[in-house]
């Protein structure tokens, strides 16, 4: 596994097996339990997992990841931990990165800052720098359903359009915290907003950021 998505799983699984299963989370609605049972059924159910994204199939996910969050959560915990069946493509370094370093940073941070005494992890700008990078990929994916223009900026000016259209927001912070704002924890992300406090209304309430 990569570098980036080998650290952040095994943080991710640390953190969850200190939190335990009935934590909050960020996700609506899951506890610490869920979220686990998430992970674990998105690498080794793929003929359930798509029914995050395809709605015919989004009944039968539903099913499999009630099955899985009934299992024993230390189990939860470690299939996590050791990664993706032999003769999954989530074994190839390359799929590893691409899929994984965002998705369980995301997942991290969903648990880390559910708890009341979170503060924020230092990042080193290799790691913001890759976060960058995916961001400017997929922000117009995050952003397509948005009810207001917004621009994800840098500290150091770099800008990424999320989403075409008036008012504009434009949102700055490190790539960490414009990433996790994308994906929709705005209420989590340590990010300065920037246009009308009506447009700014609008986009830190939407449901619609994020896939």
């Amino acid at each position: 596994m990569s570098t980036f998505a080998k650290r952040e799983r095994l943080l991710l699984a640390d953190l969850l097996e200190t939190a335990g299963p009935d934590a909050p989370t960020l996700c609506e609605g899951w506890r610490t339990r869920d979220l686990a049972a998430h992970v674990v059924v998105r690498e080794r159910r793929p003929d359930a997992a798509g029914g995050a994204l395809i709605k015919p199939l989004a009944s039968r996910l539903e099913k499999v990841l009630e099955e899985y969050a009934a299992k024993p959560y230390e189990e939860l915990i470690q299939l996590i931990r050791t990664g993706p069946p032999r003769f999954s493509p989530f074994q190839l370094k390359q799929i590893d990165e691409a899929a994984n370093t965002v998705e369980f940073y995301v997942h991290t941070e969903d648990v880390r800052r559910a708890q009341p005494d979170w503060t924020p992890r230092e990042l080193d700008s290799v790691f913001q720098d890759a976060l960058w990078s995916r961001l400017e990929r997929t922000a117009r994916l995050l952003g397509r359903g948005i009810p207001t223009g917004l621009v994800l900026r840098r500290p150091d000016g770099q800008t990424a359009v999320a989403h075409r259209g008036t008012p504009v927001v434009t949102v700055t912070g490190e790539p960490s915290e414009l990433l996790l704002f994308a994906f929709g924890r705005q209420s989590a992300a340590r990010v300065d907003l920037d246009g009308e406090q009506d447009a700014i209304a609008k986009l830190s309430e939407t449901k619609q950021l994020g896939i």
